[in-house]
């Protein structure tokens, strides 16, 4: 049999081959039945159709490029796995890049995609960035961009964020409701939107339950394990804290660790919180108390920000925001001796 193509189709089915390219690419103009008819014949006849040429001629890479910090965090998988759900609906593909925190890779990253190997971007940004108006300096031929988690506050692009600020008051009161007095922060970059925005939620919770604030208790840590195990033991050897709140959850390992090098107890000496989406937190020793965030659908939710910029042609720079909420699941790491 000769081999078949989409106009040998489209005569075999008396149809029109827009109309078949519309049904593989499962507009929703056509009618379901259809859609099944051409879907039947082609594989009948073994049609492939050829997306790649299909893409070329729409100057479309069929692509969507993830960017984030890290791929170990159990957050970022999960939303990374939301956010291929949706692509996969769309059609599209997804690629990762992990910039570990560095702002140069980030850069590069960037400049690399507007050279047409993606049609969008959804990034969590990096730790380490200063000057974020490059993004800026692409102008009106910059891809559409969207934001989740860590947000760059002076770039007006569309971003899903969850109740960061609500979430770490009540993560810090419910320390001070178990006893707490002495209640350590840790974070790897306070000067990042939401390292900025969850210690004020921790200082604002132990003012309003009359906790002395003591700026030594903010512990400024690192993106190296190995320095976090430095730190962390200092921190806890030196200033004593009966309460830790991590604010990111390779942090809370290496409390863990500490802890454990230390002979530290979990809960009886010390107690940790910390935002997490580990789906072993239970399986811990203890298990660890979460502020678990809704990974999977900032995942879902950001992909689709991009899709409805993608699809209408709106202006890529609209300011659009989407907050979620966590919630804070308690576990033995922070109950009551």
């Amino acid at each position: 049999m000769d081999s078949i193509n989409i106009k040998k189709l489209a005569k075999a089915l008396n149809l029109s081959t827009s109309t078949i390219s519309r049904a593989f690419r499962d507009n929703s103009d056509i009618n379901v039945a259809t859609k099944e008819r051409i879907l039947a014949k082609a594989k009948e006849l073994n049609y492939q159709p050829n997306h790649y040429a299909s893409n070329l001629r729409e100057q479309k890479s069929k692509t969507i490029a993830v960017i984030v910090p890290e791929l170990a965090n159990n957050y970022f998988s999960q939303a990374i796995h939301g956010i291929e759900r949706v692509a996969r609906e769309n059609g599209y593909h997804i690629l990762i890049y992990v910039t570990d925190d560095d702002y140069k890779k980030e850069v590069t990253f960037i400049r690399h995609l507007h050279n047409g190997r993606a049609d969008g971007i959804i990034m969590s940004v990096s730790g380490e960035a200063n000057d974020h108006n490059y993004l800026n300096k692409f102008g009106t031929k910059r891809l559409p961009l969207i934001f989740f988690d860590r947000i760059y506050e002076d770039i007006d692009t569309p971003r899903v964020i969850t109740n960061d600020y609500d979430s770490s008051f009540l993560a810090t009161e419910h320390l001070i409701e178990q006893g707490c007095k002495r209640i350590a922060y840790l974070v790897v970059n306070k000067s990042l939107s939401i390292g900025k925005t969850r210690m004020q939620g921790y200082i604002d919770a132990l003012a309003k339950h009359q906790v002395p604030f003591d700026e030594h208790l903010i512990v400024d840590c690192s993106n190296s394990y190995e320095e976090n195990s430095i730190i962390i033991k200092e921190a806890l050897t030196g200033l004593k804290p009966d309460g830790v709140f991590t604010s990111v959850e390779r942090l809370a390992f290496a409390t863990y660790y500490a802890c454990y090098d230390l002979k530290i107890n979990i809960p009886t000496d010390l107690k940790v919180i910390s935002f997490s989406s580990l789906e072993i937190a239970p399986l811990l020793n203890p298990s660890l108390t979460t502020i678990t965030q809704p990974a999977t659908e900032i995942g879902e939710e950001a992909a689709r920000l991009l899709f409805s910029i993608l699809d209408s042609n709106a202006n890529k720079n609209t300011p659009n925001e989407v907050v979620l909420t966590s919630k804070i699941i308690k576990r033995n790491s922070t109950s009551a001796v």
